[in-house]
């Protein structure tokens, strides 16, 4: 006699990966729902805005590049590229100062202290806005505190002016790029500053030829980032210098309010496309830095 052996229901494997793939996308349904909505909607009417023309005459409106050209002229361009060297300049200075901070910090012998910079700086990175702008007019203003102390407006010392703005925002920047690059320099080894040092190289000639490459992803992609904080920035300079120095976040907040010209909200949506075209190439250069600096430093 021949043995019936009992049915087993076989499950095909394409259907069973399709089901784990689906299982897998259901936690974070609820964040991609929550991002359609918030940036989104709000994506695609600036992009309806910036191009649709509107007839002052008779209302009609239309689709056109027209905004868009209008943002890139005038005192549009002028304060989009004063935003641009603004960020740029304060980026690179906070880049520069932050780095041998951080060093001190990584190297400290005390962890109190590295937990007492870090926890500041996560908090002065966060802090902006009319706060910080009130905190440096009081200190550094025309009637501030140092500079009457220390008579700094005889020396032609001026806050309300770009480099002032600068030094404001390197307040929050250095610890930014303090928090930024901490980790990569908790991930360089030491067997590499051993083997260095049995090879005869100076202190000096280690950072040059071996921990400066291989920090040069981290730091770049710090700079970077830096420079979009930067360049998104706008309650502490509309509160601090007004429309003394032109940026492109108090142009579109002059258009939309209609304080220089009025109907020009969709120019100002123009130039709020091209702060999300400079972040979107901002982010292109920041992402791939820091997959090759995990790669070392990992």
């Amino acid at each position: 006699m021949t043995a019936t052996l009992p049915a087993v229901d076989v499950v095909p494997v394409a259907s069973h990966k399709r089901g784990r793939r689906v299982a897998g996308w259901l936690p974070v349904a609820p964040l991609l729902v929550f991002v359609a909505i918030a940036f989104g909607i709000p994506a695609l009417a600036m992009l309806n805005g910036a191009f649709t023309v509107k007839d002052q005459a008779t209302g009609a409106t239309s689709y056109s590049a027209a905004n868009l050209t209008d943002s890139l002229q005038g005192a549009y361009l002028t304060a989009l590229i004063g935003s641009v060297k603004l960020s740029a300049v304060s980026a690179c200075i906070a880049t520069v100062l932050g780095l041998p901070l951080a060093q001190a910090v990584v190297t400290s012998r005390f962890r109190a202290l590295r937990e007492a910079v870090l926890t500041a700086s996560g908090v002065l990175a966060n802090f902006g806005g009319v706060p910080l702008a009130f905190a440096f007019v009081a200190t550094l203003g025309n009637a501030g505190v140092l500079t009457r102390q220390f008579g700094l407006a005889d020396k032609g010392w001026n806050l309300y002016s770009f480099w002032g703005l600068v030094i404001v925002y390197l307040y929050f920047l250095i610890p930014l790029m303090v928090l930024t690059i901490t980790p990569a320099l908790d991930g360089l080894r030491s067997q590499w500053r051993e083997a260095a040092r049995n090879n005869g190289a100076t202190s000096a000639q280690y950072w040059r030829h071996v921990a400066l490459p291989v920090l040069a992803p981290s730091l770049l992609g710090g700079l970077v980032l830096l420079f979009g904080s930067a360049f998104a920035a706008y309650a502490t300079a509309a509160a601090m210098v007004g429309s003394a120095v032109p940026l492109v976040t108090l142009q579109i907040a002059d258009a939309i309010s209609g304080n220089v010209l009025v109907g020009q909200e969709n120019v100002a949506l123009a130039l709020s496309l091209d702060m999300v075209l400079i972040a979107g190439v901002v982010m292109a250069v920041y992402l791939p830095l820091q997959r090759r600096s995990a790669r070392w430093l990992a």
